[in-house]
Formats: structure tokens, C-alpha cells, sequence
């Protein structure tokens, strides 16, 4: 008989909506060893988690996480709730047996990720996997562009620059949603979007950043209380009623930093929300000894690529479309040249997660890696607090 592993999701918003596209598609695109079964989606509103488990294909729900940890059908929880909630029920489904998957950043705070990590650690050693969710390194292109990296076809690194720009909250008249409170998000755009942009720069460079320098703004420090159920990007606890009255902004709004790689290179990122016109445009741009690469978001098929070694008449960047049945995880999908999205990344977030489980392999990004980010985070945020003075970023020995 076939082999299955049964999934069970808590939360159910935007990134329940992305991971439940993944864990349906995974399995009918590639061969498996084992094959997801969609068991069971829990929330708190009974409604709406019984409408969504209908609309995205989850065989049951739940209104308590803790039930849908003990259910028997259930071998691998995924954690797509506020940030506030990862430790607890990544800990509880760790200790449950459970194989889990939790959302990015991995926590709120070091010291969560660091109980988080070291239930992971304890739980592999009983056979379970832990990974968390930087879906983007899961875009065939940066794939690709990783492994043009570790080929050496960019030689020694010496700079690294990551910018993330979203505008969705440019309007003063947004609500205030669980996303600009720092008891549910940790952090603002930094924990959003530049997590995504400190993970990629240190799995890109295949090394971790060891020092920040930062300054972040609250460009809009109240916002009017949320009234009604949202969705999408506000989707969440909400902060009030709606009867016209604010409430602070307890996050930052745009993060800015620079770094330094354990080798010595320099990296540099910008992460913010008030960035009027953009939409999704994480842009990324490496320079080594022997060459360039560059990416961005929008334009996800294509990787910019310059080979230094080239005679200089007839170098520079060109345009690699990675769409070839040889370049990563594109052996599943469509003949060359017919482009993926952004909902495949969460296919492809799947499928590596599957494969570790049954060969019982590490993960990655691993709970460890995303502790890593977590500290880089956390010495943002202090380095911002001191007026942007240099701050070393504790790195686990054997990554230095």
C-alpha cells in the first residue's frame, strides 16, 4: 500500500492558504516516497475554519490546536499562525512526535528560538524533522543561483545587497492589524520581510552574518482599531472594535542595515512596507572575485548572471531563464520556457520536507538555521536602539 503522511495545519489565513496549495500539489507533481494527505486545519472562529478546510481541501477541523496535535492521522504539523503562538505549538506538536514545519521568522524572540531549537534537536534524535518555512530559497532561480555560488563560478564574495519593498501600508488609513503589534509579530517589516532577506543572503553566501549596523522608523505611530473579520495580509487577531479609534504602532515600519559575512564580505539590506509602487520586489545582487549574480521577485523565472572571466568585449550580464527540465525542481513542471509563481515555492517547500522525512536526513533551513536569523534580528533591533553602533551577531561555532 501506499505511504502516506498526514498533515494537520493551524491557521489558515494567507500562508495557510500558500501552504495548503503546496502540500495539494506536491505530491501529484513529484514522485513521493511518501504521499501528503491534507488530515485536518484548526482555527479559532469555527465558521470560518470549516469554510476553509471545504475551500483548500483539508479532510477535517478543528477550533484548538492541542486537538489537532493529538489526532492520530496527523504526523507532521505545520504552523502558519502569528508569531506569538510558534514556540508553543511547535514545542507541544515536537513533543506530541510529530514531525513540524513552522512559518518564518521561527519566533518572536531568541530566547523562543532557542527552546524551539532545542526541542528540534532533542526531537531528531527520536527521528523527527523540523524545518522552517523561508519558501524563497525554494525559487528554482535561487536554487540555481546557490548552486553557482558553491560551484565557485562567483569565486571569493565580496559584496552581498538585499532590498525588500512592499507600499501595502503606505495609507495612514490602514488598520491597525495583528502585524503592527509587537505582542503578536515581534517585529515589522524587519521580522516580515527582512527575515526572508537575511536568510537568503546567508544561504546564498553559504555563511552567516557576524555584525549589523541598523536604523528603523515608525513613519505611522497609530492606526485606526480593525473592525470585522479581514484577510489576506490583515488577517488575524484584531486590535479592536472599528468604532473609530487608533491604536499605536508597537513595530517598525522600514529597517535599514548593513553587515558584515563571516569571511569578511560586506552585505547591505533594506526592508520596508512604505514603499509607494512596490509590491513584492525583493531584489537581491552578489559580487565575488570572478562574477555577479542578481534576482528579483517579480520577474522569479530569470537569474542575471555575469561571468568576470569572460574577455571584457564580450562580458556581461546576461539572462538565464531557469526554466530547463536540469535546473532545480523543474524536472515536476512544464516544458522550458513556461514560467512557475510565486504559489510554487510552497509545492517545492513540500516536496524537500517529504523527501527529509523519509530518509531521515536533516532539513533545511533547519530550526537552527532559523535561530540564526532570529539573532541576526534581534542584533538589528539593538544595533537601532544604540543609534546604528556596530553589533556582533553570536554565531554557533561551527558555522564560523
Amino acid at each position: 500500500m501506499e505511504e502516506t503522511l498526514g498533515v494537520g495545519m493551524v491557521g489558515y489565513a494567507f500562508m495557510g492558504a500558500a501552504h495548503s496549495q503546496g502540500w495539494r500539489t506536491a505530491g501529484r507533481v513529484f514522485d513521493l516516497p511518501l504521499r501528503p494527505v491534507l488530515a485536518a486545519v484548526a482555527g479559532r472562529d469555527a465558521a470560518a475554519v470549516r469554510a476553509a478546510a471545504g475551500r483548500h481541501g483539508w479532510a477535517a477541523a478543528e477550533t484548538d490546536w492541542r486537538s489537532l496535535v493529538a489526532r492520530d492521522d496527523v504526523q507532521l504539523v505545520d504552523v502558519c499562525t502569528p508569531g506569538d503562538s510558534h514556540a508553543e505549538i511547535a514545542i507541544a506538536a515536537l513533543e506530541a512526535g510529530k514531525h513540524v514545519l513552522c512559518e518564518k521568522p521561527l519566533a518572536n524572540s531568541v530566547a523562543e528560538a532557542e527552546q524551539m531549537t532545542a526541542a528540534a534537536e532533542a526531537a531528531a534524535e527520536r527521528g523527527q524533522i523540523a524545518m522552517v518555512g523561508f519558501n524563497y530559497r525554494r525559487v528554482p532561480a535561487l536554487s540555481f543561483a546557490r548552486r553557482l555560488i558553491a560551484d565557485d563560478r562567483l569565486g571569493v564574495l565580496r559584496h552581498v545587497r538585499v532590498t525588500y519593498l512592499q507600499d501595502w501600508l503606505v495609507d495612514p488609513g490602514f488598520p491597525l492589524t495583528w502585524r503592527l503589534e509587537r505582542e503578536h509579530a515581534g517585529s515589522g517589516a524587519l521580522g516580515d520581510l527582512g527575515a526572508h532577506a537575511v536568510d537568503l543572503a546567508q544561504y546564498l553566501a553559504g555563511e552567516p552574518l557576524v555584525g549589523v549596523s541598523a536604523l528603523t522608523e515608525t513613519f505611522v505611530r497609530e492606526r485606526p482599531l480593525l473592525a470585522g473579520v479581514a484577510t489576506g495580509l490583515a488577517a488575524g487577531p484584531s486590535a479592536g472594535a472599528g468604532s473609530g479609534a487608533y491604536g499605536p504602532v508597537t513595530v517598525d515600519d522600514a529597517a535599514l542595515f548593513t553587515g558584515r559575512l563571516a569571511s569578511g564580505a560586506l552585505a547591505s539590506f533594506e526592508a520596508t512596507r512604505m514603499a509607494a509602487g512596490r509590491k513584492n520586489a525583493l531584489r537581491l545582487e552578489i559580487n565575488g572575485e570572478k562574477g555577479s549574480l542578481a534576482f528579483d521577485l517579480e520577474r522569479l523565472n530569470e537569474l542575471s548572471f555575469h561571468d568576470h572571466t569572460e574577455p571584457a568585449a564580450s562580458a556581461g550580464f546576461r539572462r538565464i531563464l531557469v526554466t530547463e527540465p536540469d535546473h532545480p525542481y523543474l524536472e515536476g513542471w512544464w516544458p522550458p520556457g513556461h514560467a512557475l509563481g510565486y504559489e510554487h515555492t510552497f509545492a517545492h517547500q513540500a516536496r524537500d520536507l517529504v523527501l527529509a522525512i523519509a530518509s531521515k536526513t536533516a532539513p533545511a533551513p533547519s530550526f537552527a538555521d532559523g535561530l540564526q536569523v532570529q539573532r541576526v534580528l534581534a542584533a538589528v533591533e539593538e544595533s537601532a536602539r544604540n543609534n546604528a553602533v556596530y553589533t556582533p551577531v553570536p554565531v554557533p561555532r561551527a558555522q564560523t
